[in-house]
């Protein structure tokens, strides 16, 4: 699970350092699982991001066709990591091929990413300079679709806020209290009537991660925990400001003490229209392998385990009027992929303010199948998932040769980058 990733990341360690390759550490504890491992020499150095936590409780045997655990309580891969870092992986290698084979200077680096499901890992990796010297790099996600990403994700803050009164008995001399509880009460209501004064695109969610011990006690200590997302980081940090104003309201109400901490966050992606259009050419380029009927049989299985709803939607999104077809086969055009909605938050985002950045879905997961779910852990480790991966793994080492091939294409995309972010540089979420 993420931060907890020791396995995972000394196994990826061994084998990269089995075929050659330089490994790079952290001194710092907060990057103790993440590493770089790099081959070749010189510019360009193009790096593939490599995942490899896991979700709690989402243990799944992978190709079932129902729901099965491989152990209670146990993590799984539901969205698809351990398919991430081994496409990173077998795309560094066929890299490292081609600079052997051809002889060109360029330098590829696998990067081992921990602690993606924090939100924080590429966070972190950034704020210790992790990524300097790169001049381009690639992500993979599996999916249920086939197409390389425009822009998407949602920029995200991660705050916790914690009140502090006074206790007292609550039927006896509630007067003496200061209720920490109806500090976090009014700051929610405050976050709520706001809900109708902000963009229609924002997120806010909150949990009451303590509420006090019993009724009859007036609570001292009470907290919550938020997350804000939007479209762009700007957005985030603008409504960030009005939900820690409603925090000081509600403490000033309740005369209370207020603290908080800002637990994390992280970027939407910034497009690279020239990266875009590498990936979507190396898409046509590169070939899956065919379905078996047993993987076809799986698709469907776990298709049809979900609402029909959420089946016929997705063909709609994907353009697709085959009734009886499970598993997306095509690449979305041009057009399509650049307003395909993608929700959800990654820190991917952050990498893609740091250098000319590209990210692609494969189609490892079946139609209406989503992230976080049973399914998708056991489309995940199953040949259907791997099939996907094998072939996010040919595109991402396509379009490094393409830019050792061609570094009129790289310098298009850094121009592009330099246009994008400039006067608005990437400031880290973690300050």
């Amino acid at each position: 699970m993420s931060g907890k990733e020791k396995h995972s990341s000394e196994k990826f360690k061994m084998l990269l350092k089995e075929q050659g390759f330089r490994i790079h550490e952290f001194p710092e504890e907060e990057l103790r699982y993440a590493f770089y491992a790099e081959y070749g020499k010189g510019h360009p150095v193009v790096g593939l991001l490599g995942e490899y936590d896991a979700l709690p409780g989402l243990s799944q045997k992978g190709g079932s066709m129902v729901k099965e655990a491989v152990g209670a309580s146990e993590p799984g891969h539901a969205c698809g990591h351990n398919l991430i870092g081994t496409s990173a992986y077998a795309s560094a290698l066929a890299v490292k091929k081609y600079l052997e084979d051809a002889g060109k200077e360029g330098t590829v680096r696998f990067y081992g990413c921990p602690q993606e499901e924090l939100l924080d890992g590429k966070v972190l990796m950034a704020k210790y300079h992790a990524f300097d010297g790169c001049d381009a790099a690639f992500s993979y996600h599996p999916w249920n679709a086939n197409l390389p990403v425009y822009q998407g994700f949602l920029a995200m803050n991660n705050l916790k806020f914690h009140f502090t009164g006074i206790s007292s008995h609550a039927g006896q001399a509630p007067e003496q209290g200061r209720s920490a509880l109806d500090a976090v009460e009014l700051a929610n209501m405050g976050v709520n009537v706001m809900r109708e004064h902000v963009i229609s695109s924002a997120r806010i969610h909150y949990v009451i991660t303590n509420g006090g011990e019993a009724p009859n006690i007036v609570p001292k200590e009470a907290s919550s925990w938020y997350y804000v997302r939007a479209l762009h980081r700007r957005d985030v940090n603008e409504i960030t400001d009005r939900v820690l104003n409603c925090q000081k309201g509600a403490a000033l109400m309740t005369d209370t003490t207020l603290s908080y901490e800002k637990v994390g966050g992280c970027y939407e992606i910034l497009p690279n229209q020239v990266l875009f259009q590498l990936a979507h050419q190396n898409f046509h380029e590169m070939e899956m392998s065919p379905y078996t009927e047993e993987e076809k049989n799986l698709a469907k299985a776990l298709s049809i385990s979900l609402p029909e709803e959420q089946l016929k939607k997705d063909r709609e999104v994907l353009g697709m009027e085959t009734e009886g077809s499970y598993i997306h086969k095509e690449t979305l055009s041009i057009e399509a992929a650049k307003s395909y909605p993608i929700s959800g938050s990654s820190d991917i985002g952050d990498v893609s303010w740091l250098m000319p950045f590209s990210a692609i879905f494969t189609a490892a997961w079946p139609l209406g199948v989503n992230a976080h779910t049973w399914q998708s852990a056991s489309a995940s480790g199953s040949s259907l998932g791997q099939k996907g991966m094998l072939y996010a793994a040919k595109i991402m080492a396509g379009m490094a040769v393409d830019l050792m091939e061609k570094p009129e294409i790289l310098r298009e995309a850094q121009e592009e980058f330099r246009s994008r972010t400039e006067g608005n540089p990437y400031v880290s979420p973690l300050g």
